[in-house]
């Protein structure tokens, strides 16, 4: 008689060895899952500080017609008419001299509810772009990984422009797809605007400047996210390789997310500022026309002309407006969104593994139980 036990099959890894193990691996709507949390978790902390930041930058930009601040919530910024002898209708411009300074006097006159401003429209944004942004990330990345070694060992070294080229793809991918919200969500700041005022402002645009017109600093946030994804992902993947970590904790993936999006924000800042301007533009030239005004054809400046404009009214200081407040957010934000999705992973990873082993041994169980029935191999 056959001893079933002597039938072997090829083992199990334990968890943690090759989580890029095609019986294991998570799938697209677990990685769906994992960054789905780690953005709402990340938008809830980080909104302040990335209103502190854009405050910071816009108050820098010099406006081209006679507009004023009614409400400024750091994402969006809502302009209205000055009054009779440049007095505002409503609250006056706020001037910050720096990050600290931004929290206090933002709090102070405002209330500490506005800096949390615009965190619907942020979650609206931020979810997409997100989800797209990983599950992408990880597609371009598995497909390169089994592309490189497809006539190599399997254990050879992965060389570093691996994760460069996927984290720069799907960044891409991200910035083309979700550009139009981005947009929308930088100009409309509150209830104060109705989605009326924002129709007819885009009515505008699409008049003027055509479908194209949706992609308003399209530009700059490529020059921005994509160098910044490539930067992020090569020094987060060399981090994970240098430790010799495959299945990284929760608290290791904070440490070099940290690190990584640290690096990634100092060496973008200025294309963040440039940005900013753009998208602000859009809300004067469009947006806050004055009823029956006729726009005229006006041409925007383009990327480089904006950061020389910058750097010729505020010098180097204009191109890293908002580092302190970026560095602050984006370091834990980078922690925060790594370490939850590598959380998700291991935990659909450790899940996958079990459901496989419980898969096979119900099927052998199976096996077993049809072949003494049957007789065969007894």
């Amino acid at each position: 008689m056959t001893d079933m036990g002597s039938r072997t099959e090829s083992p199990l890894p334990a968890p943690g060895v090759d989580m890029d193990d095609s019986r294991f691996r998570i799938r697209p709507y677990q990685q769906i899952m994992s960054s789905c949390s780690g953005a709402l978790v990340t938008s809830l902390f980080m909104t302040p500080l990335d209103v502190v930041k854009t405050r910071l930058q816009t108050q820098q930009k010099l406006m081209i017609s006679n507009k004023c601040y009614l409400y400024c919530n750091g994402l969006m910024d809502h302009l209205c008419p000055c009054g009779p002898n440049g007095t505002t209708f409503a609250k006056p411009k706020l001037h910050f001299t720096g990050t600290v300074d931004a929290f206090v006097k933002i709090s102070h006159h405002e209330g500490v509810k506005s800096l949390w401003s615009g965190l619907s429209p942020t979650l609206v944004l931020a979810l997409p772009t997100t989800v797209i942004y990983f599950v992408a990330y990880e597609q371009f990345r598995l497909r390169l990984k089994e592309l490189y070694l497809r006539n190599r060992d399997k254990s050879t070294e992965l060389p570093f422009w691996l994760p460069l080229i996927a984290g720069a793809s799907a960044r891409v991918m991200a910035v083309t797809i979700v550009n139009p919200l981005e947009l929308i969500r930088t100009k409309m700041q509150s209830e104060k605007i109705s989605y009326t005022e924002v129709g007819r402002g885009f009515r505008s645009m699409l008049r003027m400047q055509g479908i194209l017109g949706l992609w308003n600093g399209y530009f700059p946030t490529i020059l921005r996210d994509v160098p910044f994804s490539a930067i992020y992902w090569t020094t987060y993947e060399t981090i994970k390789k240098q430790w010799n970590v495959t299945q990284p904790t929760f608290w290791f993936s904070f440490a070099g997310g940290a690190v990584s999006g640290g690096v990634a924000a100092f060496l973008t800042v200025p294309f963040d500022v440039v940005k900013t301007h753009q998208q602000i533009e859009f809300g004067e030239k469009f947006l806050y026309a004055e009823n029956g005004e006729k726009l005229k054809p006006q041409r925007s400046a383009g990327t480089f002309e904006t950061m020389r404009n910058v750097y010729v009214r505020n010098g180097i200081k204009g191109l890293f407006a908002g580092l302190t407040p970026r560095l602050v957010k984006v370091a834990p934000a980078c922690a925060i969104m790594i370490a939850s999705f590598e959380y998700g992973k291991n935990f659909f990873y450790n899940y996958n593994v079990v459901r496989y082993q419980a898969r096979k041994e119900k099927d052998q169980n199976k096996l077993i139980s049809t072949k003494k029935h049957t007789g065969v191999g007894y």
